[in-house]
């Protein structure tokens, strides 16, 4: 077993409000942050593989930039972000993960959450690795904490980036469970924001009723700076609910069968120490009439996804694997009622959801299986995380226990529509619960 994990023979990597802090007050250099970033990057990436492009000259420029100003005042000035490789960072090369591309020019401009976090002073670090235009077929990353499993994916290296102290924050996204399941398996936070909250641009469609924006971070606070970062907010820290006034609804979902033996026992270990934490714990479900939800989230991805990569399809299905191929084969198969129905029942899911959640404040529910499988060859099941996607509704991983081979188990947290300060909120205090 390799583990890449800080130790405590290591510098404790920074958090992003601390960094923001220090910066803004002028009491470190953003230029000495960036530095202690870069060592550690030495240090581990050779066993990590989290990055496909480190744009240290950029970084250097930009952070002896924040120094050099009068204004060292943004919410993530002097920050290193890490950029899953879908999106455009200007300078740097998008490939998607995929071969067809590996070879393209630099791109020429930010997509908007790339150019929101420089606004705010973010020093962007370079593209992390991400599995083939976002779905299954990995690439080189492992698991920090065991380099032999998967840190799962598709957002695979901005979490083993946060996890192994290389960056504070990464930029990811999420179709299916691309956010929460890496977050899940490298033990850090990871935000799935609520859908269309925040603007894709400069990257490209995969599924447009799917695709959402999220990063990962090793605190809630951290995931709510950069939230305010990129709403354009005031920043302020998160109010930590007493225990007797959080309200978590909790079920292990219709898939609950994939849950591994780790997955139960963590996820019946989350319920408890809530529970002993003082946490108000109701037992939920959606109606069973919903039963088909994940499903349907298959059904809507492949119709999407087969439309979105019909250019690649037809001139370059030689350079797309065999999962991803598959996919488009699906959708293509997939009439028009079929996929009208899928987002019928993805309604009918909404309003139950709402009606669930107008009596809790969220819900508790698993974010994998159980810990990160072994082997890099595939990524993990992220049927924990379908439904949600496709409901749009805002989800939280929160890291803080652990399976029987040491390896992270996350659990999930599931918020109201458009309340995404609200739900790190309550992931702030569940943290607390579990460490307890």
């Amino acid at each position: 077993m390799t583990s890449c994990i800080p130790t405590a023979d290591a510098p404790e990597p920074l958090c992003a409000v601390a960094i923001h802090q220090a910066v803004s007050r002028g009491e470190t250099r953003a230029v000495a942050v960036l530095e202690q970033a870069l060592a550690r990057i030495a240090t581990v990436d050779g066993a990590v593989h989290a990055w496909t492009e480190v744009d240290r000259d950029a970084a250097l420029a930009a952070a002896c930039a924040i120094d050099a100003g009068e204004r060292r005042s943004g919410l993530l000035a002097g920050v290193p972000l890490a950029v899953k490789d879908i999106f455009r960072a200007a300078g740097t090369r998008t490939t998607f993960g995929s071969p067809i591309f590996r070879d393209a020019p630099p791109d020429a401009e930010d997509a908007d959450c790339v150019a929101a976090a420089r606004a705010a002073q973010a020093v962007v670090l370079g593209k992390t690795v991400s599995t083939e235009f976002a779905y299954f077929t990995p690439g080189p990353t492992a698991n920090p904490w065991d380099t032999g499993h998967t840190p799962g994916g598709s957002s695979s290296g901005s979490a083993a980036a946060v996890a192994s102290g290389m960056v504070p924050l990464a930029i990811g996204s999420q179709t299916a469970g691309s956010l929460i399941r890496p977050a899940s398996y490298c033990g850090v936070f990871g935000l799935k924001a609520t859908y269309g909250r925040y603007s894709l641009r400069g990257t490209r469609d995969f599924s447009r009723s799917l695709d959402t924006l999220g990063w990962m971070a090793r605190s809630a606070d951290d995931l709510e700076l950069m939230r305010c970062a990129l709403a354009g907010e005031a920043y302020a820290p998160l109010p930590v609910p007493q225990a007797g006034g959080l309200r978590l609804g909790y079920w292990d979902t219709f898939e609950a069968e994939a849950l591994d033996a780790g997955g139960r026992a963590a996820f019946e270990t989350a319920v408890a120490r809530c529970g002993a934490a003082g946490i108000h714990l109701e037992a939920v479900a959606l109606p069973g009439t919903l039963r088909g939800l994940a499903e349907a989230q298959k059904t809507v991805m492949a119709y999407e996804a087969c439309r979105a990569l019909a250019p690649e399809y037809e001139n370059h299905r030689d350079l797309m694997g065999p999962a991803l191929v598959q996919l488009v084969e699906t959708g293509l198969g997939i009439g028009d009622a079929a996929y009208a129905a899928a987002q019928a029942l993805a309604e009918q899911g909404r309003a139950a959801a709402a009606d669930l959640l107008r009596h809790v404040d969220a819900l508790l529910v698993p974010a994998a299986p159980g810990e990160a499988p072994a082997g890099l060859a595939a990524t993990g099941d992220p049927v924990f995380s379908r439904v949600w996607t496709l409901l749009g509704q805002p989800c939280v991983s929160v890291p803080g226990l652990f399976g029987p081979n040491g390896l992270p188990i996350g659990t999930q947290l599931v918020g109201r529509w458009q309340q995404d300060r609200a739900l790190l909120a309550a992931a702030a205090r569940l943290r607390q619960a579990l460490a307890a």
